[in-house]
């Protein structure tokens, strides 16, 4: 173990630090870790994350090696979520459900992501040795990520607002705990819609990300509501361009087309009709079976430019701009079919 003097106000104490191996951050990520509350630096000791400054001393603790770095004064989480280790967005299903949904068919397909997060490895690798890549929800590994999660070439920092398989770190997307200019790429799959704020996250992911890093954003627009309290917002493209208009574009579309979002419809339309859990249940399984072949039309619909008219979710890849798009550029971008 190691000692450190810590200075609160006049007086002087000495208190016993742990090795930064006790948290599941990437060592080379702890020095750039920031205060969400006023921005200063931070000291790992013992069984908690300390504020060094003398006006802020905010202690933060450490859930199973992971830090739990939230502005509690503007979050809806709180420390004692994540300590008493309850359930922040989807309580866990059974062992038998989740079994159950891996052998019936699904009515979603994301036909870019796989292709995107290749492209976005290119890009990062391109800025140097070892990138360092903010995963914004990075719980559990998002869909067509695996081959890019499983890179060792690629530093990752996989954060979000629940404990999960791949959770390195607790924070609010409105406050990220991070010195500026930190990062060479950002991913945020599906999170942008369950935030309060967008344009204050995504803010706050520009500040994050060094000159010319790496975006990659997906967020639904025609879906029905997913994650239950924690579902506040839909984009068509152009307003998804204007949220990350910080950004530069590489790319964008539909991530998911009009065939997938027909299913979603479908099962949402038999699931108005009622709210008892054994009786939805079983529509969802009905709606599954006679509906999943809507999402393989999207094979065909996907490059065609009236689906972005009806697409079921969007795409962003881009970089770190230095003047944002404006709006008379933003609307001369419209590429559907009307």
């Amino acid at each position: 173990m190691l000692k450190e003097e810590v200075l609160n106000g006049s007086n002087k104490r000495v208190v016993t630090r742990a090795p930064v191996h006790t948290v599941r951050l990437p060592g080379s990520v702890i020095a750039s870790l920031r205060c969400p509350v006023c921005g200063s630096e931070l000291s790992i000791v013992n069984s908690a994350v300390l504020c060094r400054s003398p006006g802020c001393g905010t202690e933060y603790p450490i859930v199973d090696g992971v830090p739990i770095l939230l502005n509690q004064s503007n979050s809806i989480f709180a420390f004692s979520d994540f300590v008493e280790r309850r359930s922040t967005y989807f309580p866990p299903a059974s062992q038998f459900k989740r079994t159950l949904l891996k052998h019936i068919p699904t009515l979603s397909a994301n036909l870019r992501a796989r292709e995107n997060y290749k492209r976005f490895a290119e890009l990062v690798l391109a800025r140097g040795r070892n990138p360092v890549v903010l995963v914004v929800g990075g719980s559990v590994t998002g869909v067509g990520a695996e081959d890019l999660l499983g890179r060792s070439d690629i530093i990752f920092v996989e954060s979000d607002v629940a404990l999960g398989p791949r959770t390195t770190l607790v924070c609010d997307a409105h406050d990220l705990p991070f010195v500026e200019g930190m990062f060479d790429g950002v991913i945020v799959q599906a999170v942008l819609e369950h935030v309060l704020d967008p344009g204050k996250c995504v803010s706050e992911i520009h500040r994050v990300m060094k000159p010319g890093g790496v975006i990659y954003a997906e967020t639904p627009f025609m879906q029905q509501l997913h994650g239950r309290q924690f579902d506040f917002t839909r984009f068509t493209l152009l307003g998804h361009r204007r949220l990350l208009r910080g950004f530069t574009e590489i790319a964008s579309g539909a991530a998911a087309g009009p065939g997938m979002a027909l299913a979603w419809s479908y099962q949402y339309f038999l699931l108005s009709f009622t709210e008892r859990k054994n009786i939805r249940n079983a529509l969802i399984l009905f709606g599954r079976f006679t509906a999943f072949w809507l999402k393989y039309l999207d094979h065909f619909l996907l490059s065609r430019p009236a689906a972005l008219d009806a697409a079921s979710a969007f795409y962003f890849l881009g970089v770190k701009a230095i003047a944002p798009l404006t709006d008379k550029e933003l609307v001369s971008q419209y590429r559907g079919g009307f």
